[in-house]
């Protein structure tokens, strides 16, 4: 018996076996490389917090101080159009109108001059093939001649304001409550504005991304055409990073890190058998190879693997929504009346916010509703509107 043991291991532990080889490959991925490649990708299980969080952070708010500067003095350089109000005259109907929500936050940061700067830029870039978008500034401040970086702007956009200056507060309205109440207005004041085929609602501190019109012009002329898309009630353009992982209880995510796995075992496989010299395909080799591809990406961060898909539009993906965040919404025309309609008759409060309303409307109306895959903004805004915070972190 103890002889046979020891045949069994010795089979199983010269440097030959690929017991051996696939042992070592784990501990030197996990234990070795991907830790000290890793250590400082923010969303990453090897990320090491307690030595990079605080100063990334505040490298990060630096950066976005002087990003703030920049988009200040890119309007200060900016040429003043003509037109600069809003109005509902211009019979003109846009395919697209980017409506930026606005409201005063820190004047350091200068986020909603950071997010239009963005815009102006990227719709000049764009060319003809955007000549049917259209940019609306809507200020949601109480008092809105206090809003100086909208002040500036209203030379450069049509803008619409919800003015409550000198209105006694409505003790029944909270914080969230006022937040929805501006989402509505704002959303309103789009479809009376322009009458546009479709309204993306950004807030002031989601920066678009630079390929964020031709992804857009290929969702709307070419996928949006499929009926299951066509009548969704909004599609999310942005999704926290950190809540983008495979380990989630979503089951669209499970099934893609299933199908990870299985292209990607039996093509290690054959990588590992052209190496070693080995018949071409062994279903444990296989089935160890998608367990290691799936640890992998996992570990690494699905985030950074979504990045991939930036190289074309036909390559980002629509999956299913899940509550989480209001950065950037997309809304058919359609769509808009019936949310306006849903938010109406809705009550937000500490625990129930916009974006979890927006959410409850998908099971008790009957909705359904996507987001896109990566995202198409960045959120830079660490100082919120809604909970003070003066030592922000990025997690």
């Amino acid at each position: 018996m103890l002889h046979q043991a020891w045949q069994l291991y010795g089979r199983w532990c010269r440097w030959s076996s690929p017991f051996i080889h696939l042992l070592t490959l784990t501990v030197v991925t996990f234990g070795v490389l991907t830790p000290l490649i890793c250590h400082r990708l923010l969303h990453s299980y090897f990320y090491l917090r307690r030595w990079h969080l605080n100063p990334m952070s505040q490298e990060f708010l630096e950066q976005n101080q002087q990003e703030g500067q920049a988009a200040l003095r890119y309007f200060e350089k900016l040429q003043i159009p003509n037109a600069s109000e809003a109005s509902g005259s211009d019979t003109f109907q846009p395919l697209l109108l980017v409506t930026i929500i606005t409201v005063q936050r820190r004047n350091d940061f200068h986020y909603v001059l950071q997010v239009a700067s963005h815009f102006h830029r990227l719709l000049q870039k764009c060319g003809a093939h955007c000549r049917s978008h259209r940019i609306l500034l809507c200020n949601v401040e109480s008092d809105p001649s206090s809003h100086q970086d909208v002040r500036l702007l209203s030379s450069f956009f049509p803008m619409v304001s919800r003015d409550k200056t000198g209105e006694s507060p409505d003790p029944r309205v909270n914080q969230f409550e006022k937040e929805k109440q501006d989402y509505i207005f704002c959303l309103e004041q789009s479809l009376l504005t322009y009458n546009p085929e479709y309204v993306l609602i950004v807030e002031d501190d989601a920066v678009p991304e630079e390929e964020i019109f031709a992804v857009l012009q290929h969702l709307l002329l070419a996928r949006f055409s499929k009926p299951y898309l066509r009548d969704a009630l909004y599609f999310k353009l942005y999704h926290p990073e950190r809540l983008q992982r495979y380990f989630n209880p979503e089951p669209m995510r499970i099934l893609e890190w299933l199908g990870l796995g299985m292209f990607l075992g039996p093509m290690l496989n054959c990588v590992y058998s052209w190496a070693t010299g080995r018949p071409s395909l062994s279903w444990p080799i296989v089935l160890f190879f998608a367990l290691y591809s799936m640890a992998l990406s996992e570990l690494v961060g699905r985030h950074y693997m979504l990045e991939l898909r930036r190289l074309a539009p036909t390559l980002y993906n629509i999956v299913p929504v899940t509550e989480c965040c209001t950065p950037a919404m997309l809304f058919s025309a359609p769509s808009a009346r019936r949310v306006l309609g849903y938010l109406k008759g809705l009550h937000c409060r500490q625990g129930f916010a916009k974006d979890i309303a927006l959410y409850s409307l998908l099971r008790t109306k009957g909705e359904n509703a996507y987001v896109v895959e990566p995202n198409l903004v960045r959120h830079v805004g660490m100082y919120s509107s809604l909970r003070l915070n003066d030592n922000p972190k990025l997690l």
